[in-house]
């Protein structure tokens, strides 16, 4: 069965750390781009960061810039997005998909979803 299912979520302060990870399963992982967004209630959902399929290339959105870093691990089938000084507007239900490439994850051209895990930061 093709499917990704993030785990790692949870309530932190304000000012601390999570680790997220997107476990694949099904599917040639090596030849897929891995993302992560987030959609917070009320709110639309926002590409968060993405790594290439060879973790050459990665891509961050502003707002999680010098905060968030993704890495990927071939062995264990596995994407990681490490959050660090998290904030309360970091607050919402990340999601890993996968697609070609950054571009078209970031464009919203995503083959696969999981089903999301929920971080909730506390002021």
């Amino acid at each position: 069965e093709v499917q990704l299912v993030e785990s790692g979520g949870g309530l932190v302060q304000a000012g601390g750390s999570l680790r997220l990870s997107c476990a694949a399963s099904g599917f040639t992982f090596d030849a897929y781009a891995i993302g992560w967004f987030r959609q917070a209630p009320g709110k639309e959902r926002e590409g968060v960061s993405c790594i290439s399929n060879s973790g050459a290339s990665t891509y961050y959105a502003d707002s999680v810039k010098g905060r968030f870093t993704i890495s990927r691990d071939s062995a264990k089938n596995t994407v990681y997005l490490q959050m660090n000084s998290l904030k309360p507007e970091d607050t919402a239900v990340y999601y890993c998909a996968t697609g070609p490439n950054i571009r078209a994850i970031i464009a919203g051209m995503v083959e696969i979803w999981g089903l999301g895990t929920l971080v909730a930061i506390s002021s």
